[in-house]
């Protein structure tokens, strides 16, 4: 029982091209990268890849992080700069046996290494939102983040039941240089087991590593919950957890799917979305609510929705 499963709706056109692939027979490490590199070869999504929205210093920098679970390796790359595609760069660090998280020069250094693509990831549009933010602070005595952080994350299940999870961003707007997320941290940003299966999380970074999110889906659904039972319970506990030492919890958002296709959700925001396909689910995007009691349930987003989405992305930005 194959499926793929993501964060956000700006996966779903990579879903639906790994969806072909899995039923074709591919890997899932196939599939999950073709996946991530869809979203982030698109300009118009400004929180992954190229047309990602720079940091305080109008830096782009990208974060990855990429879990085999048939054998735990892991990779991730960390504030690297003008590369078209990180999750492959980290993909390949999966495979070494030692030096497998890079950051900044470093990775760039072993992506040069493997003739990995080269390219100017900050687009006009990018600069046109900075210049925009920049405008908008002026008044202010520190810069602020940008409150969206949309990681794209991924889990996928082959015929043979491997498992797989990925991740890609270019982080929070205006972010300091150098900071790092949750999403290239293994057991935060993501974790995949093939025994039990996978999880990803997008949201605000320095709240959801504070659960070890990911990995804790994970061992949820090993102790014999469901991937949505799985899901809400991480959630739910770490919100009220942050609420409780904090008074407050950031963004927290999670996807997951087991190691027999089947999926979960779980937030506590308003507005996420997520894209699927299994073998029996054709690509769809779905539409989150949390009720009063955390429990999240979902439902298609309507073509209204996905035409406003696309639309939105793509008008021009008036600075």
């Amino acid at each position: 029982m194959h499926g793929i499963i993501a964060t956000w709706r700006m996966a779903k056109e990579g879903i639906e091209q790994s969806d072909k692939m899995l039923k074709e027979g591919k890997t899932a490490a196939q599939a999950i990268e073709v996946a991530i590199k869809a979203v982030e070869d698109f300009p118009y999504y400004k929180s992954v890849g190229y047309g990602g929205l720079p940091n305080e210093e109008q830096v782009v920098e990208l974060d990855a992080g990429y879990m085999d679970g048939d054998i735990l390796s892991v990779g991730a790359i960390c504030a690297i700069q003008d590369f078209a595609n990180p999750i492959s760069i980290a993909k390949k660090l999966s495979e070494e046996k030692v030096n497998n998280v890079l950051v900044a020069e470093g990775a760039a250094k072993y992506a040069r290494e493997y003739h990995f693509e080269e390219k100017e990831m900050l687009t006009d549009r990018a600069r046109a939102f900075y210049r925009k933010k920049k405008k908008e602070l002026a008044a202010q005595d520190e810069l602020r983040p940008y409150d969206g952080h949309d990681t794209v994350g991924m889990v996928c299940v082959d015929n043979n039941g491997s498992v797989t999870a990925g991740t890609s961003t270019s982080g929070l707007f205006m972010k300091r240089s150098g900071r790092i997320g949750d999403s290239p941290l293994v057991g935060s940003g993501f974790y995949a087991d093939s025994e039990v299966g996978g999880a990803t999380a997008t949201g605000l970074g320095e709240d959801l590593m504070k659960g070890c999110i990911s990995y804790e889906i994970v061992r949820l659904m090993k102790e014999g919950l469901t991937p949505q039972e799985a899901c809400e319970k991480a959630v739910n506990d770490l919100d009220a957890k942050l609420i409780a030492k904090r008074g407050k919890a950031g963004d927290l958002s999670v996807v997951a799917m087991n190691n027999k296709g089947e999926f979960g959700c779980a937030t506590n925001i308003e507005g996420f979305s997520f894209s699927v396909a299994t073998e029996n689910l054709e690509p769809i995007v779905y539409l989150v609510t949390r009720k009063e009691d955390g429990h999240c349930e979902f439902e298609e987003a309507s073509q209204e929705w996905l035409d406003n989405y696309m639309k939105t992305r793509m008008a021009p930005v008036e600075e």
